[in-house]
């Protein structure tokens, strides 16, 4: 069990210091001539501390059983023993000793301690005659993986004594000195090293240490040292969250913080010292600096300071991560390693660099004392670091102006402290305010710098289009961006955001972004808005009238200015202010670690373990379950401290409850190593409790061959070889032109026509053969049919021309300038995605714009506005001719119904701009049919890809080519049922943005609630669609717009939903977990994993207004029916139907549950005691099937649907023998889902004919269908209701949408 136990805050203790010899020689040069000078030796390590520190047994041979370790320990040091005979006092010092022995240390096997004397003495080691001051500093160690390790060392001085010494095995030389009045003192330090950054804790600990060992008689030294690094031993670190641990170290009470969250580090340090030493300004140049990747080197006179900034900055660029070397402190025989080519960031004293200054050349030096940064290149050459871009550099200094960087500001108005603890946790918790801010600042610092990058990132295929990125930033931001892009830490960061890891820059990004940048990211293409249009125009005019003041003032230089504003980002950086007041203000518990047994035996530190779990127990029963965050973190530690004292079956059940409480914090790596490690008749034991036997199942599972995911970044590569439709598929959706597939395949269909009249030759009328035999002059399309077994391909030269044609479309419409007279004719969330040529029109002189919404003429001259038509009121399209003696003028006339028709000359343009007008009018005929905006948007698209295969062919036949993507056009005529068009109100798409559709399996809205405070995106109602492997899309239920992309809660098919209060929702998921969201954080760190099997339905008990009162029902597939606190997460009742493999549904009724198990209903007690069983048979003598059923309690009755008939069956509650109604649904193949809505019911199934989603509304007085609507072209899987005014239905994967319907 020794390598499965969780590491302690201790990883090795070690003393350094100089060797006995030098002392010797030192203490006799001393006796003979009383010399003052004396020469720097060379620290040799003189003890080392590892865990183990206690044994448990110790067997007849000696050695030790290492019950406590915890760390693999491969790699072992080798120390010289000297032991010394007593003898009198006046014996000769050099005689009588025995052959030294040799003593072995076993250290972690990532501790090399071959350099760590000369980190530990990184200046000289010499000995002086009156004792210096403790001084402290801080190291850092990674290993060839990347791993970091942190020590903090402290140096001190001791007197050597007079007479003799025996410390450790070892002689020390203590000398009789002639000279009484002076004194020598011997440098030692103390060496702690750790898996984790605590390098306060760890300084305070050394503080009481020091205290301690100073003092002392030198043969209590290593005996103190050792007690020490015992002690650390035992301390575990504490699990992400607010719960800091305490512990005490007499005089001092040491304080270990957590992680604020699994997805920041840790910070034990003060992360303002920076700004004490920096002006913003510089700190932007220094940050820059690392994420360019240069070679950085911090210099100091103060060797604390080297490490503690450097690791600020490290800290800074959180969640981006320095990939290079990393060295904060070079000791004065390192100086050679800056004079290695590659990147690094590195520290060391100003004096050695000095030096050897003169010897380097193009390092980026910041000299922390100084504040400045410059570069050492031996000419005077400018500093070449690029610019931070303007905006997020303008945000970071403004938001930096609000820190309140001096702790003695905030004490001025309150009265002084007489307790140290007290001021020592009061500094603590300014200090971890201030930390906090300077964490949001620099996350929103990195936000803003990279928020746009996840507009160029195509997650399907892992590629980054990193040209088109750099063209959408502004001319004096791209000098640093080409540089960033190219970096190993730019590349890290870009796997993080293709596996979209939800890390602290993708949770602030959600936060900033508005619900219009979430809805502008899933627009493609994409243009710039009227109001991103007038900003940039207001920018422009702002800068060049600052650039005229500039240019009068000769001693104010211009390129310092910013080009454009900032006031836009300032609505993102209070929000982001308020939030990091609300994440500040959260309450700091602390829980304080038992008194330090002595001495530390074993049974003294299995005392300890048992006073932990002891303090750990009245500290969970004390804690309510409304705060289970916190029992969360008592459980974890608890849970380690049954571990340490061999009670596996208490400590599993203690991270079982971790599923209930914060699964972020759950150890699954350890449980699985414990289950493993348990002895066979310990997990047979434990297997037979309720809770531990599906945990033990979960954790033995063997995982079968998992492909390790691709973490690839790849950027957009032009084909060089012809395509097929597959990989032509792949290399338009890599591109980002579009994702839809079916869009991709009429787009192939265009492109395969060739121009035959060029080449004087019918591809599409070869065979294979022939294709092989023909020689391919310019660009070879291959256009042969598939049903006549023909080759179909596309060749790289046309995929080259469509493509740069596409993107030169983009840059020109990302550089439209239309004038503000123009501008405030338009909507401000209007885009122009086509300009015309200069044409002659009936409305004058200009060019003709295309938006999503309307065609306009922007007149020449002088600049004006003419509206042509919006496309809801065109009424007629024609193409004619118009005579201009002796030609005739190709023209389009457009008939609408406000104005007199146009007519525009659009000479060799009139065909393509006929086929857009046309598109552009059936997209919105048919969105207007189908209540649906996203039709405008794809039809956007084709129009787009029509100008591109058009401008790319210049052929006769590249109208027809185009032809073939008005998809739009094609479906105008198709009718929607007046009934349907009536009743449907809207529609959305949940799985926007992806290359398919994804099938709604379950739909829940969640009320609104009103709060006094202002009001936010919490408080709104919401739209939950659960979709397939996992994913959870929520949309904004005023606007219908969505709010998060996506909810992970495991990879399985999501079976139902249920909203519990205002903070819960229940999913249950086809891999038998419940997973519960929080709706505030919109996380998910609570799980149920009793269920066995799919987890199918869920029902709601309320007993009363309090969450206490409140009870939910699940049930799995197999029969399983769990009754759970809703408070606690606490299992009431738990039973099993008999003989029931297929459980769907179940409703709660008058104190009973009423359970759906196919071919029977069953009403059952709470204890699954069977009350009543309905059965109905068919006339053959089989029974039939139910999909699905209702109570309907109003009426005391019951409502169930024969799924393979469409027939639905109404019984009264009192009287089960025979239905009293039957409504046969006409045109129903299956039926899927009913709700009730007012007293309509409302069945969603599937048609027998080509139409296969329907709505069936059926009155419930009457019992007759009122109403058969049809919106979705793939069956109706999905019903809710939202406050019986709308009634929403999600289809499966064919159609992928949810359709928002009146209820009248």
């Amino acid at each position: 069990m020794a390598d499965i136990l969780p590491n302690a805050i201790l990883e090795i203790c070690v003393v350094v210091g100089a060797s006995n010899e030098k002392l010797k020689e030192v203490c006799q040069a001393v006796q003979k001539d009383g010399a003052r000078s004396y020469t720097c030796f060379s620290p040799e390590i003189q003890s080392v501390h590892v865990p183990p520190f206690v044994t448990k047994e110790v067997s007849q041979s000696g050695t030790v059983a290492q019950t406590f370790t915890r760390t693999p320990r491969h790699r072992s040091f080798r120390k010289k023993k000297e032991y010394k005979q007593t003898a009198p006092a006046s014996s000769n010092a050099n005689t009588q000793h025995k052959e030294p022995q040799i003593e072995e240390f076993s250290v972690p096997n990532n501790i090399d301690l071959q350099g760590l004397s000369q980190l530990c003495f990184p200046g000289e080691l010499q000995i002086e005659t009156e004792p210096k001051e403790d001084h402290y500093h801080f190291l850092v160690f990674t290993d060839v993986f990347g791993t970091r390790t942190y020590g903090v060392v402290v140096q001190f001085y001791r007197p050597i004594q007079e007479g003799s010494s025996f410390q450790n095995g070892q002689t020390h030389w203590d000398i009789a000195v002639h000279h009484p009045r002076m004194s020598l003192y011997a440098p030692f330090s103390i060496c702690v090293i750790s898996k984790f950054p605590y390098y306060t804790a760890f300084k305070d600990s050394l503080s009481c240490l020091t205290r301690q060992v100073k003092s002392c008689h030198e043969v209590d030294f290593d005996h103190e040292v050792r007690r020490f690094a015992a002690k650390l031993a035992l301390v575990p670190s504490p699990p992400p969250g607010a719960l800091h641990l305490v512990f005490d170290l007499k005089p001092l009470q040491i304080v270990l913080p957590p992680r604020e969250d699994p997805k920041y580090p840790i910070v034990d340090l003060d992360l303002h010292s920076p700004f004490l030493c920096f002006k913003p300004k510089c700190i932007l140049q220094i940050l820059t600096s690392i994420l360019v990747e240069q070679r950085i080197v911090f210099v100091s006179a103060d060797w604390a300071l080297l490490t503690l900034i450097t690791e600020c900055f490290i800290l800074y660029l959180h969640p981006l991560q320095w990939q290079h070397t990393y060295v904060p402190i070079l000791s004065k025989g390192m100086m050679d390693f800056l004079m290695a080519p590659t990147a690094f960031l590195m520290g060391c004293h100003v004096d050695y660099f000095n030096k050897v200054n003169s010897e380097v050349e193009g390092l980026i030096l910041v000299n922390i004392d100084e504040g400045t940064i410059k570069s050492s290149n031996l000419t005077d050459i400018k500093l070449d670091i690029p610019r931070m871009p303007l905006e997020a550099a303008a945000c970071f200094t403004e938001r930096v102006k609000s820190l309140q960087l001096h702790y003695d500001l905030e004490l001025s108005h309150l009265g002084s402290c007489t307790d140290i603890s007290d001021l020592r946790i009061r500094r603590r918790d300014w200090q971890q305010n201030l930390n906090s801010q300077i964490q949001d600042i620099c996350l929103e610092l990195m936000v803003n710098i990279f928020r746009e990058v996840s507009s160029h990132l195509n997650y399907e295929y892992r590629v980054f289009n990193s040209e088109e990125f750099l063209k959408t930033r502004t001319v004096s931001d791209r000098p640093f961006y080409k540089k960033v892009l190219e970096t190993y830490i730019f590349h890290s960061f870009l796997k993080a955001r293709l596996s979209r890891k939800m890390d602290a820059f993708g949770c602030m990004e959600l936060r900033i972004y508005s619900e219009k940048d979430r809805m502008k990211m899933l627009d493609s293409p994409r243009r710039p808005t009227m109001e991103e249009m007038a900003l940039r125009k207001e920018r422009s005019s702002d800068f060049l009238m600052v650039k005229r003041l500039a240019a009068s003032m000769p001693n104010l230089p211009v390129d310092i200015l910013h080009d454009f504003p900032i006031d836009h980002l300032y609505m993102r950086m209070n929000k982001l202010e308020n939030d990091t007041l609300k994440r500040n203000t959260k309450s700091i518990r602390r829980f304080k670690l038992p008194e330090f047994r002595c001495p530390l035996t074993y049974s003294s530190v299995i005392a300890w373990y048992t006073d932990s779990t002891n303090l750990l127990s009245k500290a969970i029963n004390s804690t309510g379950p409304e705060s289970s965050s916190l029992l969360a973190r008592y459980y974890y530690l608890r849970g380690l401290a049954y571990l340490m004292q061999d009670k596996f079956q208490e400590a599993l059940l203690d991270f079982q409850n971790l599923y209930k409480t914060d699964r972020d914090v759950f150890p699954k790596e350890l449980v699985k190593k414990v289950i493993g490690a348990m002895p066979p008749d310990q997990r047979k034991h434990a297997s037979r409790k309720s809770e531990l036997k599906r945990l033990i199942s979960i954790m033995l599972e063997k995982e079968g061959d998992v492909i390790a995911p691709d973490e690839h970044v790849k950027t957009f590569q032009l084909p060089k070889t012809h395509m097929h439709k597959e990989d032509f598929m792949k290399r338009i959706q890599e591109s980002g032109i579009v994702k839809d597939v079916d869009t991709i395949l009429r787009l192939f269909d265009a492109l395969t026509i060739v121009e035959s009249e060029k080449n004087n030759l019918n591809y599409r009328d070869m065979t294979l053969e022939q294709c092989s035999t023909t020689k391919v002059v310019s660009r070879s399309v291959f256009y042969l049919s598939a049903e006549t077994g023909h080759l179909k391909q596309i060749d790289p030269e046309t995929f080259k021309d469509f493509y740069n044609f596409w993107k030169e479309s983009e840059t020109e419409a990302q550089e439209v300038n239309l004038p503000l007279e123009v501008i405030g004719h338009l909507d401000k969330n209007e885009s122009v995605y086509k300009l015309s040529s200069s044409v002659k029109t009936n409305y004058g002189v200009g060019k003709i714009a295309l938006t999503q919404k309307r065609l306009f003429l922007l007149l020449e001259g002088r600049p004006g506005y003419v509206e042509i038509a919006k496309f809801r009121d065109i009424q007629e399209l024609e193409n004619i001719s118009v005579m201009f003696f002796p030609l005739r003028i190709p023209a389009l006339k457009i008939k609408t119904t406000l104005k007199e028709p146009f007519i525009g000359n659009l000479k060799n343009e009139r065909d393509l701009w006929q086929l857009i007008v046309k598109e552009m009018w059936a997209g919105k005929t048919m969105a207007d049919k189908h209540k649906d905006p996203q039709y405008i948007q794809h039809a956007l698209t084709n129009v787009l890809l029509m100008d591109a295969v058009v401008g790319c062919m210049q052929s006769p036949r590249a109208i027809y080519a185009a032809s073939k993507l008005a998809y739009f056009d094609q479906m105008k005529n198709m009718v929607v049922p007046k009934t349907t068009s009536e009743t449907l109100k809207h529609k959305i798409n949940p799985s926007a943005g992806q290359t398919s559709p994804r099938a709604v399996n379950a739909l829940l809205y969640t009320p609104g609630r009103l709060v006094q405070q202002e009001e936010d995106e919490n408080t709104r109602p919401r739209l939950w669609c659960a979709l397939s492997e996992g994913k959870v899309v929520l949309f904004n239920a005023t606007t219908w717009s969505i709010q998060q992309h996506c909810i992970q809660v495991g990879n399985s098919k999501l079976n139902c939903m249920l909203g519990v209060e205002f903070s819960q929702v229940w999913v249950g998921s086809q891999d038998s977990s419940i997973y519960i969201i929080n709706t505030c954080s919109m996380s998910c760190n609570k799980q149920l994993t009793e269920h066995c099997t799919d987890v199918t339905d869920m029902v709601l008990e309320d007993q009363g207004s309090k969450l206490s009162h409140k009870q939910v029902h699940s049930c799995s597939l197999d029969g399983r029916i769990i009754c759970w606190d809703v408070n606690t997460l606490a299992i009431k009742t738990n039973f099993q139907l008999p003989n029931c493999h297929k459980l769907t549904a179940i409703k709660f009724h008058n104190s009973t549950l009423w359970c759906c198990v196919g071919d029977a209903l069953l009403e059952v007690k709470r204890n699954g005691q069977l009350l009543r069983k309905l059965i109905l048979e068919n006339p053959k003598g089989s029974h039939a099937y139910f999909s699905c059923f209702l109570v309907f309690p109003e009426k005391n009755q019951l409502v169930a649907a024969c799924g393979d008939k469409g027939e639905v069956y109404i019984w009264d509650m009192k009287d089960l023998s025979k239905p009293r109604h039957k409504i046969q649904l006409q045109d129903c193949k299956s039926i899927s889902c009913m709700i009730l809505a007012k007293n309509q019911l409302w069945i969603g199934g599937r048609g027998s004919h080509k139409v296969r989603g329907k709505i069936y509304v059926v009155d419930t007085f009457k019992h007759c269908v009122e109403k058969e609507l049809v919106a979705h072209v793939d069956m109706v899987r999905a019903l809710c209701c939202a406050e019986d005014r709308y009634v929403l239905s999600g289809a499966g994967k064919e159609d992928g949408k949810v359709a928002i319907w009146k209820v009248e």
